[in-house]
């Protein structure tokens, strides 16, 4: 009878469990179901109200007309060129500090680390000012310069990677060493080949925030020569009679999203080991 009773309940926590998950999953995935559907749907669809989930007959010119609006491949080159710096830049400077953190002793070092954590809790548009002034100063307004240096450090990515570096032995470090291994040699040779799968993770992480950046784009830069596809994308907004075509700026936001979709995709598998074995140790 206890036994019944216990399969009985864990039946039901096993149904609710499997419920609230597939809740969570349509609440989460309907917003792009929503922008794919809007944006094949005709200008009256797209502004029809209660609106429809679906187009009567898909009209995938929206994508054209999205395309040549927003010069797509100009502002691509130019977030492929911002984004690829910044994840290449951020891992030079955040890798050899989160082996520090990690791995050394040295002083302040018990100052830095809560100050570290303080900085996850600062939003950017605290600091704009500052850095807007900085960049100004230094002459690099509209210029790609302005979107990647002050990047170049992540408070989140340092702190992701310092949990990581912990958990490699130091034994094999030691083991580095007695062949007289530099720490250069340790950090490429030993440390990011153990730490793979969390590198792509936070490099991931990098590249979502940076490619969909439209604050700092919006602040540093006043030049379309150097805007990147969030700004772009913006840029619809404005394009027509005056009313918004909701069905065009959502094909834009389509070709936004889907780099990161297809990115996604290909590093899915190291993002699970990295949440399993990294970062959540």
């Amino acid at each position: 009878m206890n036994q019944a009773i216990r399969d009985h309940k864990k039946l039901i926590l096993t149904l609710l469990s499997g419920a609230l998950l597939l809740i969570l999953a349509v609440v989460y995935i309907f917003p792009f179901f929503h922008m794919f559907s809007t944006s094949l749907k005709t200008f009256a669809e797209a502004n029809m109200m209660p609106p429809k989930l679906l187009p009567e007959e898909p009209q995938f010119q929206n994508y054209a007309e999205a395309w040549d609006s927003m010069n797509v491949l100009h502002y691509l080159k130019n977030s492929v060129i911002i984004t690829g710096c910044t994840i290449i830049g951020q891992m030079f400077v955040c890798v050899p500090a989160a082996y520090a953190f990690a791995k050394k002793q040295f002083r302040l070092k018990k100052v830095l680390m809560p100050a570290l954590l303080f900085d996850l809790l600062v939003p950017a548009q605290i600091v704009f000012l500052p850095i807007y002034v900085i960049v100004s100063n230094a002459g690099l307004l509209n210029t790609y310069r302005s979107l990647v240096l002050p990047f170049l450090y992540s408070a989140f990515t340092i702190f992701f990677l310092t949990q990581s570096f912990r958990t490699i032995p130091d034994e094999l470090l030691d083991a580095g060493r007695m062949d007289h291994a530099s720490e250069w040699q340790i950090i490429t040779r030993i440390l990011i080949p153990s730490a793979r799968s969390v590198i792509i993770t936070v490099a991931l992480f990098t590249f979502v925030g940076k490619w969909n950046d439209y604050f700092w784009a919006k602040v540093l830069t006043t030049d379309e020569t150097v805007r990147t596809l969030p700004m772009a994308v913006s840029g619809l907004l404005s394009v027509g009679d005056g009313m918004i075509h909701w069905n065009v700026v959502m094909a834009g936001n389509v070709f936004l999203f889907a780099p990161m979709l297809i990115i996604y995709l290909l590093a899915n598998r190291s993002i699970k080991q990295a949440f399993i074995y990294g970062g959540i140790k």
